[in-house]
């Protein structure tokens, strides 16, 4: 029977942590599967790992069963994400498992996704494999926050991103903003774009800074060109973009860029979901799409990048928010904060 251990023994714990650390080498890459790792372990020696690379390609567990190959049997399995019980492009790892003579098999958490949710440990345990679960749940469900999410919810994690100065400006009253925050900072970012499904900006910020919103850093730690670039939407709800190839704005040039023309944001977020497999979403813009998006709840996580730099009472705010009396403020708790170069990041999750 499968177990929830009340104190997890050093040993799990110990090759547990090796598998989180597979799952994180698929983590720019696996979009829109899961980051998953796996370790599998005979006599307290480590015969097989791997990770799962990209969707349409072997899971974790198919990778480090061929690198175990036949010492696989009457092993211990470490897997990031219960093991899958259907057959998509790739067929189940739970009977791989099975199919190899693995003994025990150690979950960090169970899959929510409906095709799976319980079947692959129940596939496990009808086959006689021992089977735990719960060694470190939160360190491996942090590499998948929107896969998790959306599978329950139907709707992505969101992460809020702004780029402020001390004062909690994000531009001169000219709209000057390049650069408040530095190089370190802005690389940063590429790895919260590399793990975002979609990005989505207002057609201001498309206006007054005209960016890409691409993932295009040399230093993810993977081949960039393994990388899928995220979906960008943009807010137009006044239609001001043309959306032509020879506009002059770069997201307009782009045949992927999709335009939302509503003011539900709730909506956006499930079609993103269902339409188009985005877990994750990184909202990049102004102050008046931020102000939406946070005071609708729709935020998860509030990153701000904090320059040491004072920009005056002109500058522009960081949201466009004004509530009437401290019982209307919007309120976060410290969840981690750390220097990035010469710049703070902050992220904060709403109380």
């Amino acid at each position: 029977m499968s177990t929830l251990p009340q104190a997890q023994n050093a040993e799990d714990n110990y090759f547990m942590m090796l598998a989180v650390e597979q799952a994180k080498q698929g983590l720019y890459t696996t979009r829109p599967n899961p980051a998953v790792g796996c370790v599998i372990v005979q006599s307290a020696k480590i015969i097989g790992q791997g990770f799962h690379p990209k969707a349409g390609q072997p899971h974790a567990e198919v990778f480090a069963l061929k690198e175990a190959g036949a010492s696989a049997k009457g092993a211990t399995a470490y897997v990031t994400l219960e093991p899958c019980s259907h057959t998509g492009r790739t067929p189940p790892c739970a009977l791989a498992l099975i199919k190899a003579g693995i003994k025990r098999v150690v979950i960090a958490g169970l899959d929510p996704n409906p095709q799976v949710a319980g079947r692959g440990v129940a596939l496990l345990e009808q086959a006689g494999i021992t089977v735990t679960i719960g060694v470190l749940e939160q360190q491996a469900a942090a590499l998948n926050k929107g896969f998790l999410k959306a599978m329950r919810t139907q709707l992505p994690y969101v992460r809020l991103k702004i780029a402020t100065s001390l004062d909690g400006r994000t531009a001169m009253a000219n709209g000057e903003s390049k650069w408040i925050t530095g190089v370190a900072a802005r690389e940063d970012v590429q790895k919260l774009r590399a793990r975002s499904g979609a990005i989505i900006t207002g057609s201001q910020t498309v206006i007054a800074d005209n960016p890409k919103l691409n993932v295009r850093s040399s230093q993810l730690g993977v081949d960039i060109k393994q990388v899928p670039q995220p979906l960008v939407v943009v807010l137009d709800r006044r239609q001001r973009l043309a959306y032509e190839a020879e506009s002059d704005y770069q997201l307009c040039r782009n045949e992927q860029t999709q335009y939302w023309r509503n003011d539900n944001l709730l909506s956006l977020l499930k079609n993103l979901v269902s339409e188009h497999q985005c877990y994750e979403v990184l909202v990049e813009a102004g102050a008046s799409v931020a102000a939406s998006f946070l005071s609708q709840q729709l935020v998860d996580e509030l990153i701000v990048y904090q320059a040491p730099c004072l920009l005056g009472t002109q500058a522009r705010a960081m949201v466009d928010f004004n509530p009437l009396s401290l019982a209307q403020q919007l309120r976060f708790q410290y969840h981690k904060q750390e220097q990035i170069g010469n710049d703070l990041k902050i992220t904060l999750l709403p109380i």
